[in-house]
């Protein structure tokens, strides 16, 4: 996708809201323990999250990123935080980044808004928030206790001026007519701006059958599993104009993660399987134009299950958090994995380990481990179990 491919490398790859950016860089750079956090506030699509993860990035900052559902109760948000609080991460040092935090509030707040407040107060690790809104009353106590920056819309001149540059490296043209109404559709949302030109370019224009306004990838998993006809999820699923990539791993890791029977749960994997099949073949020979037959496959998934709700991780908390604070040992063997995989140390003790752990239990994988990392290795698997 070419919003994958153009993302962001650095703060000075991205557009507008230059005096923002500079103010997140400079509070990153005087960070000291105690310091306010921050709150990004502004439209969607205006660069707050990528921001976010680049200055995280930029400074060595391992990123803890966490949405309103994973922070609306109380006991949910102490269970993820109370590892990343407490102790020196084996990755190096962490940063926490709370996407959405407006949408805590009317989501069946659990104290998760008041438990927020307070670790806000003493902050002992950098702590960013972002929003799309400020204006809720119970958003006081949060905006109290952080320094608020604006991310205002990003002016269509602006946006012209990237999606020409864009196009032209592609070799591609769209008529001064289309230019404007990718610009007007994608309402100041970069990453929709680009998804869209692709789709005009590449011979697909999804936006006839769309009946929802353009939703983000949470909100898209729960309203399609919660759609009452077909046409309706279809409408949803078009409505979700995020990456591939990530829209198969939204539906995988929501599904892998609700309480379904086996026959279900291998029906829905099976059609997951072929979707990323799919996308696969996309990769190897860029024949973008074969993304027309993703959501295709997607549908399939379609029923009404109020069993499945939206997830970002595929494993429990307690486990992602002990493999993550778990010992140097992993430390040192996630550090030569990473480079043979060419994937970030923290990607691969997420979402590889636990299939080396897998191998290691099923006796697929035998390894010649040092007695302190046996040890810890035996209480991972005592955890899979």
């Amino acid at each position: 996708m070419w919003s994958e491919k153009y993302r962001p490398q650095n703060i000075s790859d991205l557009v507008g809201n230059e005096e923002s950016r500079a103010a997140v860089l400079e509070w990153s750079a005087k960070w000291k323990k105690g310091t306010k956090p921050l709150l990004l506030v502004g439209p969607p699509g205006t660069g707050k999250t990528t921001t976010a993860f680049l200055v995280a990035k930029q400074f060595g900052y391992d990123m803890i990123g966490l949405n309103a559902s994973d922070v609306r109760s109380k006991s949910r948000l102490n269970e993820i935080l109370a590892p990343v609080l407490s102790n020196v991460s084996i990755l190096g040092t962490q940063m926490i980044f709370v996407d959405e935090v407006d949408g805590i509030h009317g989501r069946s707040d659990y104290g998760g808004a008041a438990a927020l407040a307070e670790i806000l107060k003493e902050p002992t690790v950098p702590i960013i928030l972002a929003a799309n809104d400020d204006g809720r009353d119970k958003m006081k106590s949060i905006k109290k206790n952080a320094k608020t920056i604006q991310f205002k819309k990003i002016p269509p001149r602006l946006l012209r001026l990237y999606l020409e540059n864009i196009l032209k490296k592609e070799g591609a043209t769209l008529s001064p007519g289309s230019l404007v109404k990718v610009i007007d559709k994608s309402r100041g949302d970069v990453r929709s701006m680009i998804n869209l030109t692709q789709s005009y370019v590449t011979g697909f224009n999804p936006q006839t059958e769309i009946t929802l306004e353009n939703i983000d990838v949470e909100a898209g998993v729960n309203a399609f599993f919660k759609a009452k006809s077909i046409d309706e999820a279809r409408s949803v699923l078009y409505s979700m104009q995020i990456d591939p990539h990530e829209k198969i791993n939204a539906f995988y890791s929501s599904i892998i993660t609700s309480n379904l029977d086996s026959k279900t749960l291998a029906k829905y994997l099976e059609i997951i399987s072929d979707a990323d099949i799919l996308y696969g073949r996309i990769i190897r020979t860029q024949n973008w134009r074969l993304l027309r037959y993703l959501n295709d496959i997607l549908i399939k998934l379609y029923q009404n299950d109020e069993r499945i709700r939206y997830a970002q991780y595929n494993l429990s908390w307690p486990l992602l958090n002990r493999i993550r604070w778990d010992g140097t040992k992993i430390k040192s063997l996630s550090s030569v994995m990473a480079k043979k995989l060419h994937v970030s140390s923290s990607a691969f003790v997420t979402f590889g380990l636990p299939f080396v752990l897998f191998c290691i239990r099923n006796k697929f994988l035998e390894l010649e481990l040092e007695e302190a990392f046996g040890d810890v290795i035996e209480k991972e698997i005592g955890l899979l179990k």
